[in-house]
C-alpha cells in the first residue's frame, strides 16, 4: 500500500514517460509478447466510454449554472479555432510548394468520400438532430453538444435549483471517475507503445520519409510558431510557457492514444488545474474537438498536393488559396466524416480536377503513414484546444481588469 501510495503522488508525466520507456524496451526486445498491448487498448476504450458522458452532463450542467458573459470568450476562441486551422493550411501549402512531393500511386482503399463541400456540412447538420441516447453510444460530439446545450438551456428556464444541483453532482461524479481512469495512463502508454515498437511503425520513414517530414514539419510549425503569435497577438503574453504545458499534458497523451474523443477528459482535467472557468471549458473543449482542426487542414492539403504534383498538376496561386480555404472548411467537419482528414483528400482533389479514382490511392497511402501523420495530427489539435481555451479566458480576464 505504501508502494502504491508514493506511486499515485508522483508526477503524472513521470509516472507516463516511465511507462513509455518500459513499454518501447519489451517492443525492442520481446515484441512477441503481444499480450502487453490489451493495456493500452482497454485505457483507451476506457476513456473513449468515459468521455460522451462527460461532456453531455457537463455541458448541460455548465450552461444551467452559468450566467452571462461567456459570449466575448467565445468569439475570441472561435476566432482563434478557425484563424489557427487556415493558417495550418497556408503552412501546407507553402511547404509543399519549397518541398514538394510525389507519390507512387498503385493502392487503392474502399470509402465513401464526401464529394463536395456541401456533403460535409449535410452530415455534419444530420448528426447534429442524432438521437441524444445513440450520439453518447457512438460518440457524436456533434450530437453530444447540441442536445447537451438545449437540455442545459431547458433546465435553466425550467428546473428548480435542486434539480441543477443534482445535475451538478452528476457531473461531479463523472468527473471522479475520469480522474481514476486517468491514473491508469502509464500502464495504457505502456501498451500503447509497445504495440506501435513492435509492429514496426516507425518503418514508414523508409518508404514514405519525405511526406512524413513534411507533415510532421508542417504541422510543427503551426504549433510553435503561428499559434503562439495568435495568443500573443490576443493577450499580449509570452504565450510559450502556456504552449509547452500543454503540448506535454496534453499533447503527449493525445499522440499515443491517436483519439481526440479519449483525449477529452485528459484536456479537461488540464483545465481545471490551469483554474479556468468550468462554464467555458465545458464546452470549448470538446467544440474544439470538433471545429479546430490544425492537423486536419495540413493532412488534406499536403496529400492534395502531393497528388497534383505526381499527376502534373499545376497549382495556381489563387488555386492554392482556394484549396486553403476548403481544406479549412473540410476539416472543421472532419469529426462528421466517417475515415477523418484522409477521406476529404478527395474532396479537395476534385477542385484541382483530380479524379476519384487517383484520389482514393493517395488515402491508401495515408493510411500506410497512419501511425506518424495521425498521431501528430491528434496531437497539435488536441493540445490546441486547451491552448486556445486558455487563451480566450485570459483576453476576457484581461478586459474585464482593464475596466475595472
Amino acid at each position: 500500500m505504501q508502494l502504491f501510495q508514493r506511486w499515485t503522488q508522483m508526477s503524472l508525466v513521470l509516472r507516463i514517460l516511465i511507462g513509455l520507456v518500459i513499454g518501447a524496451v519489451l517492443g525492442v526486445v520481446v515484441p512477441e509478447w503481444t499480450g502487453f498491448s490489451i493495456l493500452g487498448q482497454i485505457f483507451v476504450s476506457a476513456l473513449k466510454a468515459i468521455a460522451p458522458v462527460l461532456v453531455a452532463v457537463l455541458v448541460a450542467a455548465s450552461i444551467a449554472k452559468a450566467g452571462g458573459g461567456l459570449g466575448p470568450r467565445f468569439r475570441v476562441l472561435i476566432f482563434c479555432y478557425i484563424l489557427s486551422t487556415f493558417i495550418a493550411a497556408l503552412c501546407a501549402v507553402v511547404g509543399s510548394f519549397l518541398f514538394p512531393v510525389t507519390l507512387q500511386l498503385n493502392d487503392m482503399v474502399e470509402g465513401n468520400a464526401p464529394s463536395a463541400l456541401n456533403d460535409v456540412f449535410t452530415n455534419l447538420l444530420t448528426n447534429m438532430v442524432t438521437n441524444p441516447l445513440m450520439s453518447i453510444s457512438s460518440a457524436n460530439y456533434i450530437g453530444i453538444l447540441f442536445w447537451a446545450i438545449l437540455v442545459g438551456i431547458a433546465l435553466k428556464a425550467c428546473a428548480s435549483k435542486q434539480t441543477i444541483d443534482v445535475v451538478s453532482d452528476f457531473a461531479k461524479v463523472i468527473s471522479q471517475i475520469v480522474k481514476w481512469v486517468i491514473q491508469f495512463a502509464p500502464l495504457g502508454i505502456m501498451g500503447l507503445v509497445f504495440s506501435a515498437v513492435s509492429e514496426g511503425g516507425l518503418n514508414v520513414f523508409s518508404t514514405y520519409g519525405h511526406l512524413v517530414l513534411l507533415l510532421v514539419g508542417c504541422m510543427f510549425a503551426n504549433t510553435l510558431i503561428f499559434n503562439p503569435l495568435i495568443s500573443f497577438f490576443v493577450t499580449r503574453k509570452n504565450p510559450y510557457p502556456l504552449l509547452f504545458m500543454c503540448l506535454k499534458e496534453s499533447g503527449f497523451n493525445a499522440f499515443f492514444t491517436r483519439s481526440s474523443a479519449a483525449n477529452i477528459p485528459i484536456n479537461m482535467t488540464l483545465c481545471k488545474r490551469l483554474k479556468l472557468d468550468e462554464d467555458f471549458y465545458s464546452v470549448s473543449i470538446p467544440l474544439g474537438a470538433t471545429i479546430n482542426m490544425d492537423g486536419a487542414a495540413v493532412t488534406i492539403t499536403v496529400m492534395t498536393l502531393a497528388v497534383a504534383n505526381t499527376m502534373g498538376v499545376e497549382v495556381s496561386f489563387m488555386s492554392a488559396l482556394f484549396l486553403c480555404i476548403i481544406a479549412t472548411l473540410g476539416a472543421c467537419g472532419t469529426s462528421g466524416v466517417a475515415g477523418g482528414s484522409l477521406l476529404l483528400v478527395p474532396m479537395a482533389c476534385l477542385f484541382l480536377g483530380i479524379g476519384n479514382d487517383v484520389a482514393m490511392q493517395a488515402v491508401a497511402v495515408g493510411f500506410i503513414i497512419g501511425v506518424i501523420q495521425d498521431s501528430m495530427e491528434t496531437a497539435i489539435n488536441s493540445s490546441g484546444d486547451v491552448f486556445f481555451t486558455a487563451t480566450a479566458e485570459y483576453y476576457d480576464r484581461k478586459k474585464i481588469g482593464n475596466k475595472e
